[in-house]
């Protein structure tokens, strides 16, 4: 799966594709059930079979129906979305893309996320020369 093979979901299947990252499995029904503004039941089944051709989801047979699971850990999915989004808003740039993240959140950073922050500039100081 390529690295913006995730920018290229529509606005139901990044949905779908949320609730099952959260829940892990769910069938057509839960996600029907947990969708806001659901489409018809038949547009959930439509659209999970769009993601499994995708190659975003896979399917198991329980009993009489069928449980639909992520087929990329959410670790792999979230790395390839960020490394999608540093490439087209910050110019490739992870320098560029975490000093805007920090000049977002600023002040709500924690004591200890600033601790690991600077742990992590130091590291990289070290390994970069």
């Amino acid at each position: 799966m390529s690295t913006a093979a995730f920018a290229h979901l529509s606005r139901r299947e990044r949905q779908i594709m949320d609730l099952l990252y959260q829940h892990g499995r769910l069938s057509a029904a839960e996600v029907h059930a947990r969708l806001p503004d659901p489409p018809s039941y038949s547009a959930v089944r439509a659209l999970l079979r769009v993601l499994e051709q995708k190659g975003h989801v896979r399917h198991q047979e329980e009993g009489m129906r069928y449980v639909f699971l992520p087929k990329v850990t959410r670790e792999k999915a979230k790395r390839s979305a960020l490394a999608h989004l540093v490439k087209t808003f910050f110019g490739g740039s992870p320098g560029q893309a975490a000093a805007a993240l920090l000049d977002a959140s600023a002040g709500e950073l924690t004591g200890e996320e600033l601790e690991r922050l600077a742990g992590l500039i130091e590291r990289a100081r070290r390994e970069g020369r």
